[in-house]
């Protein structure tokens, strides 16, 4: 059976549909070493819920959950099949962990879902479903729930935490002041992630240098936690995906696709 890998993919803003930078095309080519797996579950931090909930629709819809954004983003969709069987057997397998959890059959697929998708699967031909992330989530019970998906991975199913290496938006103009910050933090987040420091980067809002600044809330961090909780120790690969608006780091990781 082929073991699927763990992936830490930063979304970044909603035009990274649009606009695929240094990341795009690096994750294309991972995308290939995807196409034996036989599903992809995704972790966003655009929906989070009270407990957690499992894409259960046979054709999830594309949720386009922003605003103000250029006019062709709202055209786009990415019409993967969901995989309902594979949603009961990921709630069942959530609540045996210790989380409540429970199946969504009308939910659909938000930008932190498809967006990164059309670049790893541009063909949406690999089933997906998509598991929300609990309002009170921190960085503890991320690696939790990455440890609780991990067994999914034998099964040949992928799991990806998708979220952004830094994420402050506030500061998305003033690009030219931001980025010796964001460009810190993902040094820091760099070294911990490739040396292993698991206890680090779950400690990261104390350890990591200007960490509150590059991520005023959590819930985008968070997203590498599951990852790295996935990612049962296989060796990490780091994926350059440079700053797009000065301050939104890019960078993305896998495990087990040596």
């Amino acid at each position: 059976m082929f073991r699927a890998p763990a992936i830490f993919v930063s979304h970044g803003a909603p035009t990274f549909a649009l606009e695929p930078g240094l990341l795009g095309s690096r994750l294309t080519e991972l995308g290939r070493r995807l196409a034996s797996a036989t599903a992809i579950v995704v972790v966003s931090p655009h929906w989070q819920t009270c407990g957690i909930r499992v894409t259960g629709a046979a054709w999830p819809e594309t949720i386009h959950d922003f605003g103000g954004f250029p006019p062709p983003l709202y055209s786009l969709t990415y019409p993967s099949p969901g995989l309902p069987a594979l949603a009961a057997e990921t709630a069942s397998m959530l609540i045996d962990s210790g989380f409540a959890a429970m199946v969504d059959a009308e939910r659909g697929y938000d930008h932190g879902t498809w967006v990164p998708l059309r670049y790893l699967r541009p063909d949406a031909d690999t089933p997906v479903i998509q598991v929300s992330m609990p309002h009170n989530l921190d960085a503890a019970g991320a690696l939790r729930l990455g440890k609780a998906l991990a067994p999914l991975r034998d099964r040949g199913v992928a799991v990806v935490g998708s979220g952004s290496l830094t994420h402050n938006l506030h500061e998305v103009r003033r690009a030219g002041e931001s980025a010796a910050y964001a460009k810190a933090f993902a040094a820091w987040s760099r070294e911990a992630v490739l040396s292993g420091h698991v206890d680090a980067l779950v400690d990261y809002r104390r350890l990591a240098p200007s960490a509150i600044r590059a991520h005023p809330t959590e819930e985008h961090y968070l997203p590498l936690l599951v990852a790295v909780g996935a990612a049962r120790g296989d060796t990490p690969m780091a994926i350059d995906g440079g700053i797009t608006y000065g301050v939104l780091a890019m960078d993305s990781y896998a495990w087990g696709v040596a």
